[in-house]
């Protein structure tokens, strides 16, 4: 993974915790002791964050420092979406191949039962 990655993740990940605790970036990064610009750039993959900060960060929004560099998404949208609907399908497939056997080993007409 190359740095900008990392950048890219940390920033992304900063932008959603802050987002969830209805932060704005000047609410932030006054906690954080930091300028509006520099959160910024950091949220943006352009800045590192200092080690204090990062462990700032962290207290401030509740979680662990390693959260930040954990990507958001292990499989991608469209991925995801074709997983689902293929899914779906086998579901359906599944679902009919066993309507066919109860119907082959159950017959329609029921028998009466003698007495």
């Amino acid at each position: 993974m190359k740095e900008q990655e990392i950048r890219a993740i940390l920033g992304r990940n900063i932008k959603r915790h802050r987002h969830s605790r209805n932060l704005s970036q000047a609410d932030l990064a006054e906690k954080l002791d930091i300028s509006d610009n520099f959160l910024c750039n950091i949220e943006n993959g352009n800045r590192w964050i200092s080690p204090q900060t990062l462990v700032k960060l962290a207290t401030t929004l509740n979680i662990e420092p390693y959260e930040l560099f954990k990507p958001t998404e292990a499989i991608p949208p469209d991925v995801s979406t074709i997983l689902n609907k293929s899914f779906d399908e086998a579901i359906e497939a599944v679902t009919q191949t066993l309507k066919e056997v109860r119907d082959y080993y159950l017959p329609k007409t029921k028998t009466k039962r003698k007495n």
